[in-house]
């Protein structure tokens, strides 16, 4: 499969979503709050199975910056200090297409855990 590359990407602030352009026409709508929980960094997914981080209480996330990565990836810094999720381009495409699913999946870990999305989180 060929990597999709997004043409565009702007922050709305205001909405709190990072908007994702493709040169087929087709456009998404990524919640911060959305790529703030499923962050590929360590500190979120461990570094193995079983170590993930439930991430709660990003609501209200918002993200500072968007800094490219060489020509594969994007790193946003979010307004909680996260800054060190390398989102490639193939993460980020399937977050968009998968959005539903993996919404319902981090929402089924919360329930499951007896937390809800304001938690705050455990140092």
């Amino acid at each position: 499969m060929a990597q999709l590359i997004p043409n565009s990407i702007v922050v709305h602030q205001q909405s709190k979503v990072l908007e994702l352009g493709y040169s087929d026409g087709k456009s998404f709508r990524l919640p911060f709050e959305f790529l703030r929980v499923l962050s590929p960094s360590a500190e979120v997914r461990g570094h193995g199975p079983g170590q993930e981080t439930l991430q709660t209480g990003k609501r209200n996330v918002s993200i500072l910056s968007v800094e490219p990565v060489g020509h594969y990836a994007i790193k946003p810094t979010f307004t909680d200090g996260h800054d060190s999720g390398l989102y490639s381009w193939d993460y980020l495409y399937e977050l968009c297409t998968h959005q539903d699913q993996l919404w319902q999946e981090h929402l089924n870990k919360l329930a499951k855990a007896g937390l809800d999305r304001d938690a705050l989180m455990k140092k």
